[in-house]
């Protein structure tokens, strides 16, 4: 559906113009409608919780599967804030270094993260706006960023779908 693209892209719009700390830029965004990117995605979503044990990766993967669309939200190359605050688990932001976890890079500055999340509720309010179904997904993102999708220490996904019954809410239990 081309109508998804649209919408995906007025989601990266608002997640892009959402406000930022200190006015400092390090959302990087990716929209994906290729019906076998999905499937590869759901695929590695399902093969990751064989082999972590993580059950929600291959219930999410059902669902991004049955998606017309994903856009993914990341944190690219982003340097801590500069106050000092502590958030982190640091006392000074030139403390804080970050190394790779099993599924994201971190620590990461609180408000760095503060900021990807004001982006994604931004982008998910646009969604809404306009009747679109849509789910916020950290496992969609883990998997997007170990296959390379998007560059990122940290990466959420939100798989965008139009039909008369949300896929994303009415799931089995785990």
């Amino acid at each position: 559906m081309e109508i998804m693209n649209t919408v995906a892209e007025l989601m990266a719009l608002s997640a892009i113009t959402a406000p930022k700390a200190k006015g400092k830029n390090f959302i990087d965004i990716k929209i994906i409608t290729d019906t076998a990117a999905l499937s590869s995605l759901s695929e590695e979503m399902t093969r990751y919780s064989e082999e972590t044990g993580k059950k929600s990766f291959k219930r999410d993967g059902g669902n991004i599967k049955n998606s017309q669309a994903l856009i993914l939200l990341s944190l690219k190359d982003s340097k801590p804030a500069g106050l000092n605050c502590g958030a982190c688990g640091f006392p000074k932001c030139n403390l804080l270094e970050s190394s790779e976890g099993p599924e994201f890079k971190g620590p990461i500055c609180s408000w760095r993260l503060i900021d990807l999340g004001i982006a994604l509720g931004s982008a998910v309010k646009t969604a809404g706006l306009l009747n679109v179904d849509n789910r916020i997904m950290y496992s969609a993102g883990a998997a997007a960023r170990k296959l390379g999708f998007i560059e990122g220490d940290i990466v959420v996904g939100i798989p965008l779908s139009a039909s008369e019954k949300s896929i994303f809410f009415d799931r089995a239990p785990l």
